[in-house]
Order: structure tokens, then C-alpha cells, then sequence
């Protein structure tokens, strides 16, 4: 194995019977990264690892969809018998520790520091654990967004995290061998030029495109859409390998 991807999650903006919120686990040699907390999606982790042993926790933005779930794994890891030999790093947009402090009735997030280490991301933001290199990306959305690029032994994994149209998903998913991209919206609403914060199935099928990823994997569709037409919309742009992310599918690289 060089690099893995299991979904968790993918419903969008609440999880429904037998579908969570955003979640998706990133196994390399030496390390497995929870990516995206969305209500429903640590229950689904602990089908394909021990939480105690994640190498990490990396959050797109701080919308509830992509991140409530911090707050079961909290009282997992501190509370539940799930203690971690030492604390999770969590590589999440500055304010994430204060927010879940806040949900506690705590003003000062310092007492999550025994199970969950906070540390801001940035756009170009590089961590590394075992034999995966993360690199997170500042992308367009309503409030402070981020998208990943996960590399080991030369496989790549791209993830939009929520974003409009932007170049900075074209160098983000550059090559990569799996771009794993969100759908939500069916149109552009006239006249939002210039603060367009989701992709329609087009885009993610332009973007994909653009940056020369070799297969496309649609997350994120949203309630004007289905799944199966999300996904067609964006193949027959991309004109390439399309699928639709599915709860517990696994994706070997």
C-alpha cells in the first residue's frame, strides 16, 4: 500500500440515514489522517482504524458539516477509553480549538490540549507524517477554506475541501492521481460573479480537467442534485475516469 483513501462522509449540508457529513481517512505507511469531521463521521472511522492511533486530524473550514464530529472524538479520546499515547495534531483554520471550547461552556481552550494539539493552518501549510506529505491550500469559500494535497511514494490524492471556482484548486490537484472534488450547487445563482463559494458538477469536471488529474471522485453534492447526475454532469466535462464517493468505499493508489 503507498496511499489510501476510504470515505466516511459525503452528504451535504446535514448527514441522512446511513450517510454522514464530509469524513474521509488517508492511509499512508506510518500514518492514517482523518480528514473532514462531519456529523456522523467518526462513527464511521472507527470501522477502519483505532481513533487512539490517528497521526493527525486535518479540517477543511469551520463549517458544522465538515467539523462537529471534533467534539465526539474529544469525548472519545478523553473520556471514552480511546486515550492517545499523546495528543492528536488537529491542522484546522485558526479558531477551531476556541469553537469547540465554546460548544464545552469553556473560555479558554487550553484543557483540550491533552488529547487534541491545535495548529493553524495557512495557505502552503506542510505537514508530514510517516510517509505522507500533506499540503494545504487556501481555496474561495465564505469563511477561511482550505484544500489538501496528500502525497506518498509518488501517488497523489487531491481534495477541494468547499470551494467556488478558483486557480488555486488547478495547482491543487495538479497530476494527481485521485481529485477528489465537491459538486453542491446545480447552477450559479445570476449575478454572484466574484463570490461563488461551491462548485457545480461542471466546474469540478473543469477543474479536474485543467490540472490534468487522472480520475475524479464527486463528494459534496448537495440537495438539488443526486449523486448519480452530479457525477455524469462532471465526467462529461472532464472526459475522464468519474465516480461517485461512496460511504466505505476504499480507493487503493
Amino acid at each position: 500500500m503507498s496511499l489510501t483513501l476510504t470515505v466516511l462522509g459525503t452528504a451535504s449540508p446535514h448527514p441522512a440515514p446511513g450517510r454522514p457529513c464530509s469524513g474521509y481517512l488517508l492511509s499512508a505507511p506510518g500514518a492514517d489522517v482523518w480528514v473532514d469531521a462531519g456529523p456522523g463521521s467518526f462513527a464511521e472511522l472507527q470501522r477502519h482504524t483505532d481513533p487512539a492511533r490517528l497521526s493527525a486530524i486535518w479540517i477543511s473550514h469551520l463549517h458544522a458539516d465538515h467539523n462537529a464530529d471534533l467534539l465526539s472524538a474529544f469525548y472519545a479520546l478523553a473520556y471514552g477509553g480511546l486515550t492517545p499515547p499523546a495528543p492528536v495534531p488537529v491542522y484546522a483554520p485558526e479558531g477551531c480549538a476556541e469553537r469547540l471550547a465554546g460548544f464545552l461552556g469553556r473560555p479558554d481552550p487550553g484543557f483540550l490540549g491533552g488529547v487534541l494539539a491545535f495548529h493553524p493552518l495557512r495557505d502552503g501549510h506542510i505537514a508530514r507524517h510517516g510517509e505522507l506529505l500533506l499540503t494545504s491550500r487556501a481555496v474561495v469559500h465564505d469563511v477561511a477554506a482550505y484544500g489538501l494535497r496528500a502525497e506518498a511514494a509518488g501517488r497523489v490524492v487531491a481534495y477541494s475541501g468547499d470551494t467556488g471556482p478558483c486557480p488555486a484548486l488547478t495547482g491543487l490537484a495538479r497530476d494527481a492521481d485521485l481529485f477528489l472534488c465537491e459538486a453542491d450547487i446545480d447552477v450559479h445563482r445570476e449575478g454572484e460573479q466574484g463570490r461563488r463559494v461551491h462548485l457545480t458538477p461542471e466546474d469540478a469536471g473543469a477543474a479536474a480537467r485543467a490540472a490534468g488529474a487522472r480520475s475524479l471522485l464527486i463528494t459534496h453534492v448537495g440537495p438539488t442534485l443526486t449523486p448519480e447526475s452530479a457525477t455524469a454532469r462532471a465526467a462529461a466535462v472532464f472526459g475522464g475516469p468519474t465516480r461517485t464517493a461512496r460511504e466505505g468505499a476504499v480507493h487503493r493508489l
